[in-house]
């Protein structure tokens, strides 16, 4: 047991370190981890099978393909667009409403969909204002992981979590909604102290950005129709999905298959455009990690925990809300979050009371994302884009306005979660 139990955590153990490094893919680091356990004979095939999270696995794969087409109609320009023109071309004002707007399309995207989207947009209105767009993407990736954590779908962490705990669409809005609602608050007071007033644009700039016309961002009018149907479709569903006893992903997967069937886009194109080396990492990340589960050191590392903080139910929600935030800021927080998952599970057979804890990892895990500028992929992703047009978002740069943006999303956590569950 001991050697397997050594092969299990050095397997895990250097496909972190792959991964942090970015020298090996990430799903390419995950799957052979997940082979190395099954030719070492610490896992069986049928062990694999049993840890990976199919529910996780076709909420991703379900959204993925549903915003594929939904995209295609060109809704998202068209909000963004319209947004500028509400803020009357100010530039504060456009930077506050692209946060808010940011943040609920992270809600309910993923949040490297939502950046993917709202980026383009948000560089070619800061090119018209003759403005560094740079402030203006560093805030949208904090209100990307900031949106992303209020909800069930919004945030990869969140799916996992709400899969292993049987958690419902309205739990993660009821326990998280509020604190998300003041850390977004908070964040939009704290930039506007940084940059509200220190704009300087050519105020002619402001007539062509009210010049834009919305209605052409629409690429599809009857897609356009139809992607709003559903969405409010697919909201209510993963609102009710608990009541109606149907799992999150038959609801994603669902919704992708009514839009793949009266969207008449190419099928082939869509299929082609889902992040398949993202499933294909979680996949194997779920057996990695499921190895761990095996051979009996979860169960110990659960052990150790519960006996430094002796059992203190408050004092171990604030213990991984901190070691959660701290650690995803600088470690991907998908392998973070799929290692205490089974971890919290364990510590729940013990008789511990262990809801408090699901709502702590997920605030630190996604909120920690906003530390650095590979805390989450949004982040990546976003400063890729904005690196691409000329606008180089250096990790420096973006840790003196991440970290400590970051540092007080927690405090802010740590006084809801107390005076909620102490």
């Amino acid at each position: 047991m001991i050697s397997q139990q050594l092969i299990a955590v050095t397997i895990f153990i250097v496909v972190i370190v792959a991964i942090m490094s970015e020298k090996v893919h990430r799903a390419v680091a995950a799957v052979t981890g997940a082979v190395l356990l099954v030719l070492l004979k610490v896992l069986s095939i049928d062990d694999c099978i049993s840890y990976i999270d199919f529910n996780t696995i076709g909420v991703l794969i379900g959204m993925m393909l549903f915003v594929a087409v939904v995209k295609n109609s060109g809704i998202f320009e068209y909000i963004a667009i319209k947004s500028a023109k509400l803020a009357k071309g100010n530039p504060w004002k456009i930077m506050a409403y692209f946060m808010i707007l940011t943040a609920v399309l992270s809600a309910f995207l993923d949040n490297v969909t939502t950046v993917l989207l709202v980026g383009p947009m948000t560089l070619a209105i800061t090119r018209i204002l003759k403005i560094n767009p740079v402030p203006f993407l560093m805030t949208q990736i904090l209100s990307s992981n900031i949106g992303g954590t209020a909800t069930l779908i919004g945030d990869p962490p969140n799916i996992m979590i709400g899969s292993a705990a049987n958690l419902s669409f309205m739990d993660f809005i009821v326990n998280l909604g509020p604190i998300i609602v003041i850390v977004l608050a908070a964040t939009i007071c704290c930039f506007y102290i940084i940059y509200g007033k220190h704009f300087i644009f050519d105020k002619s700039a402001i007539k062509d950005v009210m010049k834009l016309d919305e209605q052409k961002a629409i690429k599809d009018l009857s897609l356009m129709r139809k992607s709003i149907t559903l969405i409010i479709l697919v909201a209510v569903g993963f609102v009710l999905h608990s009541t109606l006893q149907v799992e999150s992903c038959i609801i994603a997967l669902t919704a992708a298959s009514i839009m793949l069937l009266i969207g008449k886009q190419d099928v082939d194109e869509i299929i082609a455009g889902v992040e398949w080396p993202t499933i294909v990492f979680f996949t194997g990340l779920f057996v990695v990690v499921g190895g761990m589960v095996k051979v009996g050191v979860i169960d110990t590392l659960a052990q150790l925990l519960m006996n430094a903080t002796e059992g203190h139910m408050v004092l171990t929600m604030l213990l991984i809300l901190w070691v959660s935030a701290i650690l995803s800021s600088i470690l991907d927080n998908i392998p973070f979050v799929a290692t205490m998952i089974p971890l919290i599970l364990t510590m729940e057979q013990s008789g511990l009371n262990v809801m408090p804890f699901w709502w702590a990892i997920s605030l630190g895990a996604c909120l920690g994302g906003n530390g650095t500028l590979i805390g989450a992929s949004a982040n990546v992703v976003l400063s890729g884009i904005s690196n691409k047009h000329g606008y180089p978002i250096t990790f420096a740069q973006y840790l003196k306005v991440g970290y400590p943006m970051m540092i007080l999303s927690m405090l802010l956590s740590t006084i809801y979660l107390v005076v909620r569950f102490a």
